[in-house]
Parts: C-alpha cells; sequence; structure tokens
C-alpha cells in the first residue's frame, strides 16, 4: 500500500463508530449491528486507499468486501434484491474486476467473464423457460458447464505471458 495511514484511519473511524452507535442503543441503528456490517466498513477502507492513496489494486477487495456485506444486509430485507446469492457474489466480483481494469488497464477479461457467469446464474430459470422445447439439450449442458470452467481455469494457469 503507497499511503500507510488511509487504511488504518477509515478502519479506526469506521469501526469506532459501528461500537459507539451499538453501544447508544439508538433504535434505528440496531438492524446495522451485525457481521455484514464489519465487511462494508472493511470494505470501505480498501475503497478509500485505493481512490485517496492512489493504490488501485485495492478496488478488487474493497468492492468484494463491501458488496458482499450489502448483500448479505439487504438480501432478507429488499424485494426486489436477487435471492441468488451465488449469482450475486460473482456479479459482485464482476463489477470489481471492471472497477479496477478502469484504473489499471488490466484484468478486463476476466471482469466479462464473471458477468457472463453472474448472467447466467442469475437468470438461469428465465433461460431455462425461453428454451423448454430444448430442455433435454439445454439440462445436458447445465448439468456439465462447471466442467467448461474447469478447462478455462486450467487455460488460465497454462497460457503462457507474453
Amino acid at each position: 500500500m503507497k499511503n500507510q495511514r488511509i487504511f488504518p484511519g477509515i478502519i479506526l473511524i469506521g469501526f469506532g463508530s459501528y461500537i459507539f452507535l451499538q453501544q447508544s442503543g439508538i433504535i434505528i441503528f440496531q438492524s446495522f449491528f451485525t457481521w455484514p456490517t464489519l465487511l462494508i466498513i472493511v470494505g470501505l477502507a480498501f475503497l478509500g486507499q485505493a481512490y485517496m492513496a492512489g493504490d488501485y489494486e485495492a478496488i478488487l477487495p474493497g468492492v468484494i468486501m463491501s458488496g458482499f456485506g450489502v448483500h448479505f444486509l439487504v438480501v432478507g430485507h429488499i424485494a426486489i434484491w436477487p435471492k441468488n446469492t451465488i449469482g450475486m457474489l460473482i456479479f459482485i466480483i464482476s463489477i470489481g474486476f471492471f472497477l479496477r481494469s478502469q484504473k489499471t488497464k488490466k484484468g478486463i477479461s476476466q471482469a466479462f467473464l464473471f458477468l457472463i457467469l453472474a448472467v447466467l446464474l442469475l437468470f438461469y430459470e428465465k433461460f431455462y423457460r425461453y428454451f423448454g422445447f430444448l430442455k433435454l439439450g439445454v439440462t445436458q449442458i447445465f448439468q456439465y458447464w462447471p466442467a467448461l470452467f474447469i478447462l478455462i481455469g486450467i487455460y488460465f494457469l497454462l497460457k503462457k505471458k507474453k
């Protein structure tokens, strides 16, 4: 990390505020005293480190941690929030890759890969309904689609760096 004071500063302010509000007993904040809120605080510290100190590699963990925290905090409370946890988590990861690639000019292929996977997982039921006439073929494809990810992963591991 380039500037070592930003990350711990945000962590201390966030955790101090969290504990202070928890001890104050204000009723409107009671639903925020959970572990997802702590994830959000740490994620925001990473994002602060990334954008305030120019340490753009911290964007990805910042988006992942704060995004996961927001997801787990609101998934049961907001009706329109997607219930497919795996799809949403992969979508959040893709957002992190997109934001990081915007500043570092690398990782855009991973961003699109995660986005495609997230869309497939989030809209699996709709794809299945639309392609109902191909049920047997679609069922076979969706049964073995993880093998495609294994093959792509092996490709990335064995690919020679230029």
